[in-house]
């Protein structure tokens, strides 16, 4: 695998660092997820229902492919053996709140002494500087601030919670994840290690660039009434006769005029981009037109077409539906149903499921040559 022999230490809790960190277990690094020992330790996601074997199935679905070490890093002897383990290791990434590390001794000047060619990644909320750097939150607060959550929903209607927490998976997993490989090419180049300062918030506003340029070009950008947002009827969610929904993502003409004729609507061609008197016409007829008929209904008819529409399918339909299946995208194993690699690059990228807290902390100690005389000792102390 392209990450064999990478060595990555993982202090981080719940969902963004454990995506980031997964998609380069997956990748064939070696992940040691540094968890604090004890009763009720260790990530607070293990415990999080629904529980799977005494383990949450929340936890297993982002955690395979990792080794877990516990590792008391208030102690001195804890850092300690951080430090040890930083000595080897390619990439660190924690999720603390700014100067947390730096409090434990555990700091980018301090780590990257130790290993100059370390490339540490901290993922926060809101980043290392600025007035809400040390600010709680979550991922509905991240896309609030990032103005996403204000564009999501109706145009009458309230904001609607987003349901993927895109500000964690994304800013907080998936462009961390990006900017360590990027670092790591720099380092494998002849530079030194860098310090990332990775936020959620951050993340999020980057997905707007698109609509930040069109109201900044005057254009109107705002809840129900943007591009891509309900204001054109050829991009739109349509109910459907007897229930469920129809997506319709006919933005290019060619496409749009194939779905009118389809439907019978060789009227509504012009009417594609209008706005106004003309676009609530072009609305109310599609509105009709799906509700005419049933999902199913229009899944066969429309299911050959050229016309970019499909089926809104519901969460319990889609590890069913034939093309999850055919790209094996949802799997089961002993810690409950998960999501297989979005990104397909040959190679086992499956080797071991989600760890027990602190399974592999004689195996990975014992690499730093420590023996079970000094293990015992260190359990006996709470360090591990």
């Amino acid at each position: 695998m392209p990450l064999s022999g990478i060595r990555v230490l993982d202090l981080t809790r719940l969902l963004p660092g454990a995506y980031c960190t997964m998609l380069l277990a997956d990748m064939g690094a070696d992940v040691v997820k540094v968890e604090e020992p004890g009763p009720g330790g260790g990530d607070y996601m293990r415990w999080t229902p629904p529980l799977v074997d005494g383990q949450s199935a929340l936890f297993n679905a982002l955690n395979r492919n990792k080794r877990s070490l516990t590792l008391n890093l208030k102690s001195d002897v804890g850092r300690d053996l951080l430090h040890r383990l930083v000595d080897h290791a390619e990439v660190l990434v924690e999720g603390n709140r700014p100067g947390v590390m730096d409090r434990l001794g555990l700091g980018w000047p301090v780590l990257h002494a130790r290993n100059p060619r370390l490339v540490m990644c901290s993922i926060t909320g809101y980043g290392q500087d600025g007035p809400m750097a040390s600010r709680a939150g979550h991922d509905i607060n991240y896309v609030a601030i990032a103005g996403l959550l204000g564009l999501n929903g109706t145009k009458d209607g309230p904001p609607v919670p987003l349901a993927a927490q895109v500000a964690d998976i994304g800013g907080g997993g998936l462009q961390p994840a990006v900017a360590i490989l990027g670092a790591m090419v720099g380092v494998q180049r002849g530079g030194e290690g860098r310090w990332l300062d990775t936020s959620m918030t951050d993340g999020a506003v980057s997905w707007l660039a698109l609509g930040l340029a069109q109201m900044a070009a005057g254009e109107t950008v705002a809840r129900g009434d943007h591009r891509l947002g309900g204001r054109y009827a050829c991009y739109r969610v349509y109910a459907c006769k007897g229930g469920g929904y129809y997506s319709v993502g006919a933005l290019e003409p060619k496409f749009w005029t194939a779905l009118c004729s389809a439907v019978g609507k060789p009227d509504l061609v012009d009417l594609q981009f209008a706005t106004g008197d003309e676009g609530a016409v072009a609305h109310r007829a599609m509105e009709a037109v799906f509700l005419a008929k049933t999902r199913a209904q229009w899944e066969g008819e429309l299911a050959g077409l050229e016309v970019c529409c499909e089926p809104v399918l519901d969460l319990d339909e889609v590890a069913s539906h034939p093309q999850v299946v055919a790209r094996g995208l949802v799997i089961s194993g002993p810690g409950g149903v998960e999501l297989g690699p979005a990104v397909r690059m040959g190679g086992d990228w499956r080797r071991r499921d989600a760890p027990g807290l602190g399974e592999h902390t004689a195996e990975i100690l014992a690499e730093l040559d420590v023996d079970e005389a000094r293990l015992a000792s260190l359990r006996q102390a709470g360090v591990v």
